[in-house]
């Protein structure tokens, strides 16, 4: 139930402290899924104070358990561990601050680890963040390449010196982030944006020199996912552990097995390079004095015929052939116009055959009502009636005196 206060009636913080509690507790007994990001164990305590960090977001609460409770797990619980616990959530009013109170906590097995990775994975790429069609190629030469990694760190050495090695003119641009332990993902994700942000960063690169499933758990966490398919700069995954595949190397743009093949895929070899245009270079002239010889020897060809001599032959015959084709259309249209004028005056006698005017000029007539029906039948017409008869050329007008009807016989 919501407090009711306002200006003129606000509520003393004992009030609202306690609606916080009662809130709180209304809560109950909770599982909770987290990361130790700290265990403090104070000397004549009984009590042992955690953090507990979300492996998504920057988020953190204070745990306590029982001394008894913290011994007895095994194996024995350190920061880093991924856990879940059962616990009652509880709100201090004295002091104003929320935390968790342990009553039991459960280690997450490698196997449970790698299934929790596992349904992680089918529920981003169904997202669609690993589809093939969001990668995107590295440039052929970066200007500035983007390095994130671990200060003085084995990776940060590989990369450098085999990318200079193999392009000296190649710049980096190196932002420093743990590798390892619960702030490793978000100081990747901070170095990412930051170098995601400036625009002479070409590539950028995330190189560790491998380790354990635990060690890089970061490296699968769904917010460093999220992150790396969000960015606009191309990203290169260069974790270094061939048996197992963090979530970075799926999202990544391109995947290098190790920091040196990273540095192998982000710049080209100049060594290569170099030759590759030395061929190119020959190819082409081969090809450029190949074409010109070919041209030469065609227009040599060309001026050594005799049309060209006398350019005034050609015409001559082609004179000869205009004169003779036009006789021949002329003939053929000629034949053509009196076969349509015989077919004309054929389709005009059997039309003329078939018109009813031709049967009334061979003395036949129509006999028709006052209402214009024709009279088939002397049936019904009356004596006194007024008829027309059309005739081949006119129509007479008549009035019956009286009608009868023959009789016809059948065969």
């Amino acid at each position: 139930m919501a407090l009711e206060t306002s200006l003129e009636k606000p509520a003393p913080v004992r009030t609202i402290a306690n609606a916080i509690t009662g809130w709180i507790d209304r809560l109950g007994v909770v599982w909770v899924e987290g990361q130790v990001a700290q265990v403090s164990r104070r000397p004549g305590v009984n009590t042992v104070f955690m953090t507990l960090r979300d492996s998504v977001a920057d988020i953190s609460v204070p745990v306590t358990c029982s001394r008894v409770l913290f011994d007895g797990l095994e194996p024995p619980l350190v920061e880093g561990a991924s856990v879940v616990i059962q616990a009652k959530p509880s709100y201090y009013a004295n002091r104003g601050t929320f935390s968790l109170y342990a009553r039991d906590i459960r280690m997450v097995g490698l196997g449970e680890l790698l299934a929790r990775l596992e349904q992680r994975r089918q529920l981003l790429a169904a997202e669609g963040l690993f589809a093939l069609e969001r990668k995107r190629r590295l440039p052929f030469l970066p200007g500035r390449v983007g390095l994130i990694t671990a200060p003085r760190s084995a990776a940060e050495k590989d990369v450098v010196e085999n990318a200079t090695r193999r392009w000296p003119g190649v710049e980096f641009e190196t932002v420093y982030a743990a590798m390892q332990g619960t702030r490793s993902a978000l100081e990747v994700i901070e170095a990412l944006e930051r170098l995601d942000g400036r625009a002479d960063v070409d590539v950028i690169v995330i190189a560790r020199g491998g380790g354990s499933v635990e060690d890089l758990l970061p490296f699968s966490d769904e917010g460093l996912v999220r992150a790396v398919a969000k960015a606009g700069t191309p990203v290169v995954s260069a974790i270094g552990h061939e048996p197992d595949t963090p979530l970075l190397d799926l999202v990544a743009d391109v995947r290098a097995s190790t920091p040196t093949d990273a540095a192998k895929l982000t710049v080209p070899d100049v060594a290569t390079e170099t030759t590759g245009v030395a061929h190119a270079r020959d190819r082409l002239r081969r090809a450029v004095r190949t074409q010109l010889a070919r041209e030469e020897a065609g227009l040599h060809a060309l001026r050594s015929r005799p049309a060209l001599a006398d350019p005034r032959t050609l015409l001559d015959v082609r004179a000869d052939e205009l004169v003779g084709l036009c006789d021949r259309i002329r003939r053929t249209l000629g034949h053509r116009l009196d076969r349509a004028a015989d077919d004309i005056a054929h389709q005009r006698a059997r039309a003329r055959a078939l018109s009813p005017l031709a049967t009334l000029q061979r003395g036949y007539a129509v006999l028709q009502d006052d209402a214009g029906h024709v009279v088939t039948s002397a049936a019904g017409v009356d004596a006194g009636a007024a008829m027309s008869v059309r005739v081949a050329d006119g129509r007479i007008h008549v009035t019956t005196t009286h009608a009868e009807l023959e009789e016809t016989h059948g065969e």
